[in-house]
């Protein structure tokens, strides 16, 4: 019973913010529309803040329980870029309210999980120093974020699925050749 509460809120809310901006979502219309109390609300979650963390947390768990081993960063993109997609004037709502950081906190954990995954793939049989590959792996972290800061800011409009897939296309082989240069120096 406690899951599905859960679960009616977070959908609730999801539904709510698809149709209206953050500022204008009350605690008051949340439970009203899925029929509780507000003590269950609050039961649950502290304010809607809390409701927007576990959500963007949870979709970044499932991604990475979806993707245990990654031989590509653009399908693990992909993913993330799917949810968000799908539930488009929700992520903007978000991103362009004052709990932004929230969801960039979130992104960020996302790009470093899907990168590290991939590295332990892609490093797997190159020898790079410690220093090198977590370089390596930091930049290509920033790459990932900027990639979905840029299309967040540019209200989602760039097909961001062709962009992830062609600059993962341009750089096909960079890995090897810096591993080649680390092992190099």
């Amino acid at each position: 019973m406690v899951n599905r509460t859960k679960d009616a809120i977070k959908q609730t809310f999801l539904e709510l913010l698809n149709e209206k901006p953050l500022n204008q979502i009350t605690v008051k219309m949340i439970v009203e529309q899925c029929g509780i109390n507000r003590n269950s609300f609050y039961y649950h979650y502290q304010d809607l803040p809390a409701v927007i963390e576990e959500t963007v947390r949870e979709e970044a768990d499932r991604i990475m329980r979806e993707y245990p081993s990654i031989e590509s960063i653009d399908i693990a993109l992909q993913a993330a870029v799917d949810f968000a997609a799908k539930n488009r004037r929700a992520i903007l709502h978000i991103y362009n309210s004052v709990n932004r950081d929230i969801f960039e906190r979130y992104l960020w954990q996302v790009c470093e999980y899907v990168v590290s995954n991939y590295g332990h793939t892609a490093f797997r049989d190159l020898k790079i120093a410690a220093q090198d590959r977590d370089l390596i792996g930091r930049f290509y972290v920033c790459e990932c974020f900027g990639v979905v800061l840029d299309w967040l800011d540019h209200r989602m409009e760039p097909d961001v699925h062709a962009q992830v897939t062609r600059i993962c296309t341009l750089q096909r082989g960079m890995i090897e050749e810096m591993a080649r240069r680390s092992v190099a120096e």
